[in-house]
């Protein structure tokens, strides 16, 4: 079966040290980010995680979008909607999926340039086990909004239409992942299992953004989502990803509420605490995930983001996880 990441992962941004990386500094032009990205992916191409992300390493998973697309900002830390929404100008991860792309490249082959120079990830309705790719990585619509402070242009009760706007925007951002080469898009919606959410609305929103995507569309949803599987199995994305080891009762969940509509992101390594999970343990988990839905409806990954995590541990929890799927 198929191993992947959640997404984020411990951020170590450095100072320059080399005399060029230096004068890049000087200059305005150095990125201390990018030798945090290339660690990220160094650590989940040795672990042998086959569809990676570039670890988003530059920071919250709103304040990133916040920052870009029209008509929000970010101030004194809090992300706000001031304007009528519209996509953003420029990608906000293009640069960091095609920089992630060309590291895993230099490290192993196995990494595609793109999903469209080989096999895609669905094989007919089973899974393609010898894929390898980079994931593209967006938060939701619903989430981006709930999780911002409305002022100005819009009507703050009216959510439904701030969310439709963000989904527009998304949209843009989601093709322009699709098209620098990302095997999956990931879209996060830790929201959902909040109840706070409509979900009507978040359901129309995703289709909005996935309608026009070819490669498969994960939606990542943390936290207890008993009160919410069965009706986001029903929307328009392939994957549907949820915590497993850290909320065991998603698995009586999954086993009331899977209908085979959906591949499964089973999260099997629980990433709030830092110490590294028991093999046997993970093992156990996975199969028992493997006799509610079958090997063939199951990718394997951590429960949720790596970032609170020191380095090393998340390393190794990354590694328990791909050594527990090679005992299956």
């Amino acid at each position: 079966m198929l191993t992947t990441v959640v997404g984020s992962y411990p951020s170590l941004p450095q100072d320059p040290k080399s005399i060029g990386s230096k004068i890049s500094n000087f200059l305005g032009s150095y990125d201390p980010y990018i030798p945090a990205l290339e660690i990220a992916v160094k650590d989940q191409v040795n672990a042998r995680v086959d569809i990676i992300s570039d670890g988003q390493v530059r920071g919250d998973m709103i304040e990133v979008f916040a920052r870009n697309i029209h008509g929000m900002a970010v101030v004194e830390n809090t992300p706000k909607i001031l304007g009528k929404i519209k996509p953003a100008v420029n990608s906000s991860g293009t640069h960091d999926l095609k920089l992630a792309i060309k590291t895993a490249h230099k490290i192993s082959k196995d990494f595609l340039n793109s999903f469209k120079t080989d096999s895609k990830l669905f094989d007919g309705n089973d899974l393609n086990k010898n894929f390898k790719g980079v994931k593209g990585i967006i938060t939701g619509p619903t989430t981006l909004v709930l999780a911002s402070r409305v002022e100005g242009y819009y009507n703050r009760d009216k959510k439904e239409k701030i969310i439709a706007d963000m989904a527009i925007a998304l949209k843009k951002e989601a093709y322009e992942l699709q098209e620098a080469g990302a095997a999956v898009i990931q879209i996060d919606e830790p929201y959902l299992s909040t109840g706070v959410a409509d979900i009507k609305t978040a359901k129309n929103a995703l289709k909005m953004i996935t309608d026009s995507l070819d490669v498969p569309v994960s939606l990542h949803v943390c936290g207890d989502v008993g009160d919410v599987l069965k009706d986001i199995l029903k929307f328009s994305v392939q994957i549907i990803d949820c915590e497993f080891a850290g909320i065991p009762n998603n698995i009586q969940s999954l086993e009331q509420e899977y209908n085979d509509s959906k591949k499964i992101g089973f999260g099997c390594i629980d990433t709030k605490v830092e110490g590294v999970d028991e093999l046997n343990d993970v093992v156990k988990l996975i199969k028992k995930g493997v006799d509610i839905i079958g090997e063939e409806n199951m990718m394997v990954d951590p429960d949720c983001g790596m970032r609170m995590l020191s380095r090393d541990t998340a390393l190794l929890k990354l590694k328990k996880m791909t050594e527990a799927v090679g005992w299956l």
